[in-house]
């Protein structure tokens, strides 16, 4: 019975001692090595929730727009991501929060008044990754841009870019008017990742419309990648008079897009953003699904209006506004919902386009007639953007004359 008892409290001490190592390791990740990791304490950085139509911080006692240093995170799985030293000393600070009540819209109508507008005056900094190709002198021309093309594409999509520039991308579009193309690309890793970047690099001194940031480009940078362009915009042409944002699978329109609806001859939108409005959607909780959003990271029960990433537009004057937005908004994988919570917190609603069938975040079957008529359309290989685009210029003016 003595040895029981000896061996019973042997077996307590050892669990014991097990709980206070666990504990010790739990306080330093939380104290010591997530702050080291992240730059600010583990506390910080916490989403914005949406949920009941209204907009709320994911624990009330903490203010939706507290400052974090820009663009840290960003949601990788596999995560390589080089940060740039060269970070200002007010970017790492972050932007001042409002302070008072925390509720979501006292805190926006502080920031209305005091920060948005603080933050058109303050320079910004191409942010924590450093250039690997750039355009900086790509806006220079004494003709303000009219529309700036920012496409997110990969490195191995050559066939792909060079599509786009023999088509709906091509400078002949609109040649009355500034029209400004560019790649957006992230870097890759490897033997593989080297040979790219090389032929990468040869492209673009044949065509100068690539940039390029030192971050592993991936499908959950995507966020990254678009506010690389959002923010190159906001710094290398900020008199452009509207910004599109699309992939480099997508059929664009941009005949339509420039004289139907941006319309040239009339007095520049601002503060307009619009493209396939995407209303009350419930985050994704299937693990399996690509649209995956974690509670832990987004508690809240919907997202806010916002349009789809595969082609929405906005004015010029949004670049800045939505990149100064989302250094005080922690980043979510998901490119177009981070987009749609960064013009909830400017009090910003996107506009519903005109014609409901103008952008489609699906493939349309084709008809010059229907094609004529909207502005995207999903799913093009290399080879069908050029069959349907030379067959759309070629049928254009009488493509529904029979109807």
């Amino acid at each position: 019975m003595q040895w029981r008892r000896r061996h019973c409290c042997a077996h307590t001490a050892k669990f014991i001692s097990r709980l206070s190592l666990l504990g010790l390791l739990v306080f330093l990740v939380h104290q010591v090595w997530l702050p080291k990791l992240t730059g600010m304490p583990w506390w910080r950085g916490h989403p914005v929730a949406y949920g009941g139509g209204e907009l709320h911080p994911s624990t009330p006692k903490w203010n939706v727009s507290a400052p974090h240093p820009a663009w840290r995170f960003v949601i990788v799985p596999q995560q390589n991501l080089k940060s740039d030293a060269n970070i200002s000393s007010r970017e790492k600070e972050g932007v001042s929060s409002p302070q008072g009540d925390p509720s979501f819209e006292n805190t926006l109508a502080a920031n209305t008044s005091q920060s948005v507008e603080g933050d058109l005056r303050m320079t910004i900094t191409h942010g924590p990754f450093p250039y690997v190709i750039n355009e900086p002198d790509k806006c220079a021309d004494s003709r303000p841009a009219f529309l700036v093309l920012l496409i997110t594409t990969e490195a191995r999509l050559v066939e792909a870019r060079n599509a786009i520039r023999q088509t709906w991308g091509n400078e002949s579009v609109a040649p009355a008017l500034g029209f400004i193309r560019l790649f957006l690309l992230g870097k890759n890793e490897g033997e593989q990742g080297l040979l790219q970047q090389r032929m990468l690099e040869a492209e673009s001194r044949r065509y100068h419309d690539i940039i390029q940031q030192d971050f592993l480009d991936s499908y959950n940078n995507l966020t990254t990648k678009t506010l690389m362009g959002m923010n190159w915009v906001a710094i290398h042409c900020p008199q452009a008079g509207y910004v599109m944002k699309t992939d480099s699978d997508m059929f664009v329109n941009t005949e339509y897009l420039i004289y139907q609806l941006l319309r040239p001859e009339l007095k520049l939108k601002n503060n307009y953003f619009t493209g396939y409005n995407m209303r009350d959607f419930a985050p994704n909780r299937n693990k399996n699904s690509k649209w995956y959003m974690p509670p832990e990271l987004y508690p809240g029960e919907r997202y806010p209006t916002f349009c789809s990433g595969t082609g929405y537009v906005f004015s010029g004057d949004l670049a800045r506004k939505i990149y100064r937005a989302s250094l005080r908004i922690r980043q979510l994988h998901l490119e177009d919902v981070y987009v749609g919570i960064c013009l909830a917190e400017l009090q910003i609603e996107p506009t519903p386009p005109p014609n409901e069938f103008l952008f489609n975040h699906w493939r349309v079957s084709y008809s010059s007639c229907k094609y004529s008529l909207l502005i995207t359309s999903h799913g093009f290989h290399p080879n069908e953007l050029l069959k349907y685009w030379h067959h759309l210029q070629s049928n254009k003016h009488n493509a529904c004359m029979k109807r």
